[in-house]
């Protein structure tokens, strides 16, 4: 009697080399987006892969799991640095009184914001980071992009609503 074969997805045939190659410049992107310092980025994105390595044979979604490592190692970075700041200076700020919860919210949704963007085709992501990175005016967009104003305008709207409701999917509502 013959044991019936074990179906493995195409996940699972994955490398963790593949893995890697595929995966590690959107989480250095997350990971900045969230941490703002790039060594601290590379430090938290080494140390999810080390991990995947160490639960290769658990994990079935690679991507998924990093993504999730990444944030999780980046938010404890951030209530380390968060503590340390708060016992050096007595003196309580107002975003202090909005508490760390609302801090790393907002810092997870900026994260997700960024890797988002990376991930539009390359004339998307001009046309987002010139309007709102350079704050460029409709006109010098259309201008720099030879299209019309019209078509930046549309364009630049549908942009929007989907990163919006990409974000609403990803459990992020409000920052």
């Amino acid at each position: 009697m013959r044991l019936p074969r074990k179906r493995t997805s195409p996940v699972a045939q994955l490398s963790l080399e593949e893995v890697f190659l595929a995966e590690e410049s959107p989480l250095l992107r997350y990971a900045f987006g969230l941490l703002g310092r790039r060594e601290l980025a590379e430090e938290v994105v080494q140390d999810a892969f080390l991990k995947l390595h160490e639960h290769w044979d658990e994990v079935e979604i690679p991507r998924a799991w990093l993504f999730r490592c990444v944030r999780n190692f980046s938010f404890n970075i951030l209530r380390k640095n968060k503590r340390e700041t708060l016992e050096e200076t007595p003196e309580k700020r107002d975003s202090d009184l909005e508490g760390p919860d609302h801090e790393l919210g907002r810092l997870e949704a900026v994260g997700m914001i960024q890797m988002l963007i990376s991930e539009m085709d390359e004339r998307d992501q001009s046309m987002v980071r010139m309007k709102y990175f350079q704050d460029l005016k409709y006109q010098e967009i259309a201008d720099k992009l030879e299209m019309s104003v019209g078509n930046v305008g549309y364009r630049l709207h549908h942009l929007l609503k989907d990163l919006g409701e990409r974000l609403r999917k990803s459990g992020i509502s409000h920052f």
